[in-house]
């Protein structure tokens, strides 16, 4: 199964300003991974972000998955129910 990888950039804090870059799924078949690795905190566009990424991924059948995620990042999207939209590799 093809697999796209994209690398978050965050600030200084460890933060996602946003996610609406260029994650373009009509090329992607199979499944894109997000690489949450230097991510400590998510701010509220990132999160919006995440879930039209998600939404957008349904429709066309990619599996978006979600690498190396704090416990304080995963909190937040299982709080705001996100979390079974995505699958989760360490």
């Amino acid at each position: 199964m093809p697999m796209n990888t994209v690398w978050l950039k965050s600030d200084g804090a460890g933060a996602v300003p946003s996610l609406d870059e260029t994650i373009n799924l009509d090329s992607v078949d199979g499944e894109v991974v997000l690489d949450f690795s230097g991510v400590h905190r998510i701010d509220p566009r990132a999160l919006g972000a995440l879930e039209r990424l998600a939404a957008s991924a349904d429709k066309k059948a990619v599996k978006i998955v979600l690498r190396s995620v704090n416990v304080t990042v995963y909190k937040v999207l299982k709080l705001l129910t996100l979390e079974p939209r995505f699958s989760f590799r360490t």
